[in-house]
C-alpha cells in the first residue's frame, strides 16, 4: 500500500475514533443531547471499518494506530478544548509516532 494512501487511512480511522468517541463524551459527560451520543457510536462503528482498510495484519495496524492516536488526541484537545500541550506531551507524541511508523513501515 502506497505510503501517503496508507497515512490517510491511519489519519481518517483516528478521526473516526476520536470524532466519535469525543461526541458520546459530549452526550454523557456534558450534557449534550441523546442524538450526539448516538451518532457518535455510528462514526465510531465505522471507525472499526476503515482500520481494515489497511494492508497489513490486525496486531500491526493496532498498534501503528496507537501512535496516530496519541498525536491526534493532542491535536483534537488543542482544537476543541483549548488544551496547551507541554515540552513532554509534543516529545512523547513524537516518540511514539516514529515508534510506530518503524513498527509498520520498516522494510522486514
Amino acid at each position: 500500500m502506497d505510503l501517503l494512501k496508507s497515512i490517510g487511512v491511519f489519519i481518517l480511522a483516528g478521526l473516526c475514533e476520536i470524532g466519535g468517541g469525543y461526541l458520546v463524551w459530549q452526550w454523557l459527560r456534558e450534557d449534550k443531547p441523546v442524538w450526539q451520543g448516538i451518532l457518535g457510536g455510528i462514526i465510531l462503528a465505522f471507525y472499526g471499518i476503515v482500520a481494515t482498510w489497511q494492508t497489513a495484519g490486525f496486531a500491526k495496524v493496532y498498534a501503528t494506530y496507537g501512535g496516530f492516536f496519541i498525536v491526534m488526541s493532542i491535536l483534537w484537545a488543542m482544537k476543541f478544548d483549548k488544551y496547551v500541550p507541554d515540552r513532554y506531551d509534543v516529545i512523547g507524541g513524537i516518540i511514539a509516532l516514529i515508534g510506530v511508523c518503524i513498527i509498520y513501515y520498516g522494510k522486514r
